[in-house]
This record gives structure tokens, sequence and C-alpha cells, in this order.
């Protein structure tokens, strides 16, 4: 897979992510795609789980993803971002690490190394 078709999935899967539409939001995952937690703890399996998690987190009216930087080789996108959320102990943003490996057009599997919320930052 060509570098830049993987980096417009992820583009476009970010775009959906911060427009907190859930339904193009999916549109960018495979059916049968996995989120992991760096290395391997997984988070979600398929898409009806990866739906359920980000039906929670898109009611966050703060919810934002900021990219930082954005490499790849072939299907492997790899993005620094920081995400402002909205944590039980209020607004914050913590930075994150996030591996996406794409087939076709859409995501098969993401990992995800988050650092530690900072609260009171936007």
């Amino acid at each position: 897979m060509d570098s830049l078709a993987a980096e417009a999935v992820i583009a476009g899967q970010l775009a959906a992510y911060n427009a907190r539409d859930i339904e193009a939001f999916m549109a960018f995952w495979h059916e049968g795609a996995e989120i992991f937690e760096h290395s391997s703890t997984l988070l979600a399996a398929g898409a009806a789980e990866i739906r359920a998690r980000h039906l929670i987190r898109f009611q966050e009216p703060d919810l934002h993803g900021e990219l930082i930087a954005r490499m790849s080789v072939g299907n492997l996108v790899v993005d620094r971002e920081i995400v402002t959320r909205n944590f039980p102990d209020g607004l914050g943003t913590l930075d994150v690490i996030a591996i996406y490996q794409v087939e076709g057009d859409k995501i098969a599997r993401a990992w995800f190394k988050m650092g530690m919320p900072r609260l009171g930052s936007s």
C-alpha cells in the first residue's frame, strides 16, 4: 500500500473523530478491526466494540485530537497527538502515540500509547 493513501485514511478518521461523527468515523474501520493499548492489551475487537467505545467518548463536549506529527511507511501510519478530554476530574490533555495498520482503505489494527492526563490544560 502507498504511504500517502494510508495517511489519507488516518487523516479522514481523525477528522471524523474531531467532528464526533460516529458514522463517518466507523467508515474508516474494518469490521474485524482491533484496538490495543500498546503493546498487546486488547481494548476493543470488532466494529461493534469500537463503535460502543467511541459513542461514549464522543459524548465529551471538549474532545479533540490535535495532530502534532505524522509519519508512515507503506500501510503503517504513526501519529503523535495531543488529545483534549473531559476527564472525571475535569478538562485536561494527554499525549498520545497512535500506530495504525491500514489494509485497503480501512484501519485493521491500531495501537495507542497514552501519557498521563494533565488536568486544567487545553
